[in-house]
């Protein structure tokens, strides 16, 4: 099979199988039902192993065994994202039937996005091999940011996205529906929904340019990168409503993702120092696994005692392009587009 029909009878999967989820699973605006949402996490890791199962069989057990960890680590990486999605819909009061909507067109914009970084990724690695340091300079920085604002709590009304909304754009006092632009008067008006989606696919934007070099550090296959990244970020918006009741149980899988940067990132650097597989896809994969398991269950172990009062508490984490509260004085969210 040809390179242009793998990548084009790819994209026709996925451009089939959200056509199908949001035309007809989602054709209305609900609520997801926890239930539901683990069901079709479920369905989209299974649809994941599935084509990595065909990785392995048609192109060989290197790139079977690069996939599956490519995915793991995109996988990991994504969750912070929906500590973002928690975070963000908190703040904004987005009602919970059409946070679906929101994450469907955030998704569909942030597989086009991560697409491009990819094909330039791999474009500039071929061209200069020295960006290899480069990446793996950055996920290390980045991963230590990470940890040190991991309990930070972020100043939403001070998010570079909801200023530049307040500064160049009318917007209503409240939603409107599930729509993200209304005329009234017969001038348009941004909805707050269209302000959180801009807040999410910037969001994605800036955890792109942190994921997308972790998993060259795996592969430098274009077409594995791509479909690792695709079907991590697929299964997101499911996952989110499966954990967001849950997310504040999790308080140290953000430490863990952080330490899967750092991780990734010196892995790249010491196999381009060497100019060797010194730390193998293996390896990377059993490590991967360890921090990410080993997070999750000290976070389970920390926080069962966890009730009412925990869920209440407001979420903490980094959202890119947003000050810390610690950093504002004087912060007034009441501000915030409702």
């Amino acid at each position: 099979m040809s390179g242009y029909m793998l990548w084009g009878g790819f994209n026709l999967f996925v451009l089939v199988l959200l056509a199908f989820d949001l035309g007809v699973l989602h054709r209305k605006d609900k609520e997801m039902s926890l239930s539901g949402a683990l069901w079709m996490s479920l369905a989209y890791f299974a649809l994941a192993l599935a084509f990595g199962g065909g990785v392995f069989v048609f192109m060989g057990e290197q790139k079977g065994l690069e996939y599956i960890t490519g995915y793991l680590i995109e996988k990991s990486l994504s969750v912070d994202n929906i500590f973002v999605f928690v975070l963000v819909f908190t703040h904004f009061a987005v009602p919970a039937a059409l946070q679906y909507r929101v994450l469907f067109w955030g998704i569909l914009g942030a597989l086009a996005m991560r697409a491009g970084l990819i094909l330039a990724g791999a474009a500039i690695l071929n061209a200069f091999h020295w960006v290899i340091y480069v990446f793996g300079g950055f996920l290390v920085i980045t991963g230590i940011k990470m940890l040190l604002a991991a309990d930070s709590e972020p100043d939403l009304s001070g998010n570079r996205v909801v200023r530049l909304f307040r500064r160049h754009f009318r917007l209503t006092e409240g939603y409107e529906g599930g729509h993200f632009v209304v005329r009234k008067n017969g001038l348009l008006h941004a909805t707050p929904l269209l302000v959180v989606l801009v807040i999410i696919e910037f969001s994605d934007l800036v955890f792109a340019l942190d994921s997308i070099p972790a998993i060259f550090a795996v592969s430098t296959d274009p077409f594995i990168v791509y479909t690792s990244n695709v079907f991590a970020i697929l299964g997101l918006r499911a996952l989110y409503f499966a954990l967001a009741g849950v997310i504040h149980r999790f308080r140290y899988l953000k430490y863990g993702l952080s330490l899967v940067l750092v991780f990734i990132g010196g892995k790249m650097i010491v196999n381009a120092a060497f100019d060797a597989k010194v730390i193998s896809t293996s390896v990377a994969l059993l490590v991967t696994f360890a921090i990410i398991a080993g997070s999750m269950l000290i976070s389970v172990l920390k926080t069962r005692g966890a009730g009412a009062e925990a869920q209440a508490a407001p979420p903490l984490g980094w959202v890119p392009g947003t000050p810390s509260k610690s950093e504002v004085p004087g912060d007034d969210t009441s501000k915030a587009p409702r």
